[in-house]
């Protein structure tokens, strides 16, 4: 069984999380990840923590298996002339500095490498992209989901703006530069020759918008914060039993009958001319959801989810984060990752998602050392121990 891209090679020039997380993805399928980083310093999230593991950011760990570091002074002219060789044999250059004019100081633009290889896909992570009035503006993840409205509407009626707990634009970036690589290396096959991509994390987080943008353009007004309800389905949130909340989801009709039936509720919920399509239970969910919660609260939550997956219902528990890391299920889909670390031992890390059965991602590699494939990079570039002693650190 082989990788899906055991013959690309990918050179990943970014930091923190976008871009790693695209490059990480890469390399889960297969590819030859090299990662350069400056000289001394590193990717920013190594220094990112606590928590930290014999000197090792669990933030950087999180999203770099699968690579190699190689540390560059790509502004010195020796430096230069390393990238400039790695590009020419590279598939992919992915890179997340936001302004043009740095990309071409550096002389690392799209022209300059496309010049050296016209079969290069280059792809460009940047906080507003590469066009339009805000290009080369600065960004991070907290800033995208300001901007692109979701911070807004998080939480509920009486909360300020909220950010989500975790770097959701930066991994919607990732994850649509993964997307938009794939394509061109597709459409390469049939071209002959690579091409740019722009992704921008305020355009990739304002796809999350979605249903929402899909309301304001059919009615022009602004959304409202709702906090765990949805705004087109009712029940379809949170709700309380004998000893916790769980999660539930009923989206259809059919759904709601045999919800009723699970609640012993045929002859009271089922035949309330309140609740008796979704758009009257959206309309009266004030008085539905109490009603649900006064039968729930007479058994506790794992015996109603047992209930419900049963019946074929969408229900869940509300877990935290330890509780679904440790998850018996995602263990068995091979959702967590374990990888030998010289330093640290076992590192864990969440696995790629996507299950493809006749070219499964690979975790082939732990979290490289900073500089740790110096002059492994550098001899397959021909270079001799003492060329390579004096271009970088071995």
């Amino acid at each position: 069984m082989t990788n899906a891209l055991d013959d690309i090679r990918v050179l990943e020039m970014t930091e923190a999380m976008a871009g790693p997380y695209c490059a990480m993805l890469l390399g889960d399928l297969g590819a030859d990840v090299i990662k350069i980083e400056r000289p001394q310093i590193g990717d920013q999230a190594r220094a990112w923590g606590p928590p930290f593991l014999h000197g090792e950011s669990a933030y950087f760990l999180s999203v770099n298996r699968n690579k190699r570091s190689l540390t560059l002074d790509f502004k010195s002219d020796a430096g230069a002339r390393v990238l400039h060789q790695l590009a020419a044999r590279a598939d992919v250059f992915i890179t997340n500095l936001p302004r043009l004019d740095s990309l071409r100081r550096a002389r690392i633009d799209y022209d300059t490498l496309r010049a050296l290889n016209p079969r290069l896909i280059y792809a460009a992570i940047s906080g507003y992209g590469h066009s339009g009035p805000k290009a080369g503006r600065s960004g991070y993840d907290v800033v995208a989901q300001g901007e692109a409205g979701l911070m807004a509407i998080t939480g509920g009626a009486n909360d300020g703006a909220m950010r989500f707990p975790a770097p959701m634009a930066d991994i919607s970036a990732g994850v649509y530069a993964t997307i938009g690589i794939l394509a061109a290396l597709y459409a390469r096959e049939k071209s002959g020759t690579g091409q740019f991509i722009d992704i921008a994390l305020v355009d990739t987080q304002t796809t999350w918008l979605s249903n929402i943008g899909g309301a304001f353009f059919a009615t022009g007004a602004r959304a409202k914060k709702i906090g765990n309800q949805h705004p087109s389905i009712t029940p379809y949130q949170p709700v309380k039993c004998q000893d916790k909340f769980i999660i539930l989801a009923v989206g259809t009709e059919p759904l709601w009958q045999r919800f009723c039936r699970v609640l012993g509720a045929e002859q009271t919920l089922m035949t309330d001319a309140r609740f008796r399509d979704n758009p009257a239970r959206n309309a009266h969910r004030a008085e539905l959801i109490p009603l649900i919660e006064e039968i729930l609260a007479t058994r506790n939550a794992d015996e109603w989810i047992a209930e419900f997956v049963a019946h074929e219902i969408p229900a869940g528990p509300i877990n935290f984060p330890d509780e679904t890391l440790t998850d018996s299920h995602l263990i068995a889909r091979g959702m967590i990752v374990e990888l030998e670390h010289p330093l640290i031992g076992v590192v864990k890390s969440i696995g790629n998602p996507a299950h493809l059965s006749g070219s499964p991602p690979t975790y082939r590699r732990y979290p490289p050392r900073l500089g740790e494939h110096n002059a492994e990079i550098l001899r397959e570039l021909g270079y001799n121990t003492a060329e390579i002693k004096k271009i970088v650190e071995i």
